[in-house]
């Protein structure tokens, strides 16, 4: 019998492509925290329109990246270097639960894709190419999310991941991209063998790092 071609993916929604734009120019403080966000240039930046640009923006008020101040309009939010540690906290709790549904759920695909992205954060910190070391962790990301199964944590848990992101963007002087490299490495191989332990351990790794950065971070 021959085999089905796969079924094509979903035509992703304006307002899901402006979101992304928005949040990476948030995590990659291009919007700097504090700057004003101003609609006209997100819709020329993205080109996706007033309806999707003004959705993906209420969708960041709701999570707390952008703030809406009277006669200020939009603002970038702050980084609170106090409330981090409590992200990192409460996205770690998230994480091993991700990190072990993705071990259980995954499929083959998905396993080899998170051990390439895995593989490209390694080499781009081996060359201290901080660009492709963040196109490599968004990638990797988004597979382990989706192999999760679990969108529930995945919700709760994307925009406490932009928040570290920036955070580290920030303050990337005070952290060991090789170390955060290796931690993602031990999460992707969990989840590769399908060793639920393992890939626990390697998100609870990678925690650690992102807690003992942000406590370096406040203690100077």
């Amino acid at each position: 019998m021959p085999k089905l071609p796969a079924p094509p993916l979903p035509k992703r929604r304006a307002a899901d492509m402006a979101y992304d734009a928005i949040e990476t120019l948030i995590s990659t403080l291009q919007l700097a925290p504090g700057s004003p966000v101003v609609e006209a240039d997100i819709v020329e930046l993205t080109q996706l329109g007033r309806t999707p640009v003004r959705e993906a923006l209420l969708r960041m008020v709701s999570i707390g990246l952008i703030v809406q101040q009277p006669r200020r309009g939009l603002l970038v939010s702050h980084i609170d270097l106090a409330d981090h540690l409590d992200v990192v906290q409460t996205r770690r709790v998230l994480e091993c639960l991700i990190a072990a549904c993705s071990a259980r759920r995954a499929t083959a695909l998905q396993r080899k894709d998170i051990l390439r992205c895995a593989d490209k954060m390694v080499q781009a910190a081996t060359r201290g190419h901080l660009v492709d070391y963040m196109a490599a962790d968004l990638a990797l990301d988004q597979v382990n999310h989706q192999a999760s199964h679990n969108h529930s944590a995945v919700k709760a848990v994307v925009p406490l991941i932009v928040q570290c992101r920036r955070f580290w963007v920030a303050y990337q002087h005070e952290g060991d991209i090789m170390e955060a490299a290796q931690a993602h490495m031990d999460l992707a191989q969990g989840i590769a063998t399908g060793d639920e332990a393992a890939a626990v351990g390697g998100a609870t790794r990678l925690m650690d790092y992102l807690q003992g950065f942000a406590r370096r971070v406040i203690d100077n």
